[in-house]
């Protein structure tokens, strides 16, 4: 089902990206649900059923139906372009208990049973509660299921928005939303969103749109909130299929010989642009070796960097790709 963005020449001046932590926790919640859609997702999936089967989610998951309404409250577009999950969840917490009840009703239409289960009508009656349990249950989630991957989750998203920032200054707005993904089309000052979760128009008046790449979201492209929130299209990361792939199983060995296996580990685990720690925490390598490994990559011409936001992220030159035998 569409959904039309109309915007004006205001809203193409306060276009932006940015990354939510809480979207991504949320819409892990709503992927465990529906693991048999997901086999990008497996191996994660795996690592997180041990700690995710002490969790009750289903208040949450009563809150996403397959299609049609989904409370804006729970995940609100960050207003930031690297938002810290504390500083959303605490958000969340200040909703409008009748914001809440209102968006939480249409959620539970929109999901068959919701009205009448007790957990919908026990939500309904009690919005203030709601609303806390709620963000209880998200943090919950966090904790055992989004946090300790984080590092590399936010590694992908932030390379994502720099890639993208840098297409939009090559070849602008409407070319860069048809790379993003072949569910957006731009004409006569619209933005339609097909598939979407809803159909439905919004004009923009002049608040602008914000991109939001998601690990979680694939394979949909989510167009959505509803006033006062400012709209956004969430779309599929970029790199997602060598997401949870280890470095060893993707290092040719010959490579490893002439390289050493720590540094050859280094360029093949740059599939997309990342910084020093999150390629630590990745190969579970110090730091300080990382450093060092990069620092002789870069030396020899198989690297390049670039300062992004509070880190330097190194990518792979053509030579460096060619060498590691992967595509970028």
């Amino acid at each position: 089902m569409p959904f039309h963005l109309h915007f004006d020449e205001t809203d193409l001046l306060r276009c932006r990206f940015a990354l939510s932590p809480l979207w991504e926790t949320q819409e892990a919640v709503r992927t465990l649900h529906r693991r048999a859609r997901h086999g990008y997702h497996l191996p994660w999936l795996r690592r997180i059923e041990e700690g995710a089967a002490g969790l009750d989610l289903t208040p949450l998951w009563l809150l996403m139906p397959e299609s049609g309404f989904n409370p804006d409250f729970l995940c609100p577009p960050p207003l930031g372009p690297l938002a810290a999950f504390a500083e959303e969840l605490a958000g969340l917490r200040a909703t409008d208990p009748a914001v809440a009840r209102d968006e939480m009703a249409l959620a539970l239409a929109d999901n068959p049973g919701g009205l009448r289960s007790p957990t919908g009508r026990r939500m309904l009656a009690d919005p203030a509660r709601a609303v806390q349990e709620l963000a209880d249950l998200l943090e919950q989630a966090w904790r055992v299921m989004v946090e300790p991957h984080w590092p590399r989750l936010r590694t992908l998203l932030e390379a994502d928005i720099a890639y993208h920032s840098r297409r939009l200054a090559e070849v602008g707005f409407e070319r860069l939303l048809g790379e993003i993904g072949p569910q957006l089309h731009w004409a006569d000052s619209t933005l339609t969103v097909a598939g979407t979760r809803g159909d439905h128009s919004r004009v923009l008046g002049g608040q602008g749109l914000v991109l939001m790449p998601s690990v979680f979201v694939w394979p949909d492209v989510v167009g959505g909130y509803e006033p006062p929130w400012q709209p956004a299209v969430i779309y599929p990361a970029r790199g997602i299929g060598g997401l949870w792939t280890e470095a060893a199983e993707r290092t040719p060995d010959n490579l490893a010989a002439l390289l050493g296996r720590a540094r050859a580990d280094v360029l093949c685990a740059l599939t997309e642009p990342a910084g020093t720690s999150a390629l630590a925490h990745r190969l579970a390598l110090a730091p300080s070796s990382v450093s060092a490994h990069l620092k002789v990559l870069r030396a020899a011409g198989l690297l390049t960097s670039r300062r992004y936001g509070h880190q330097v992220l190194y990518e792979r030159t053509p030579l460096g790709i060619t060498l590691s035998g992967q595509e970028s």
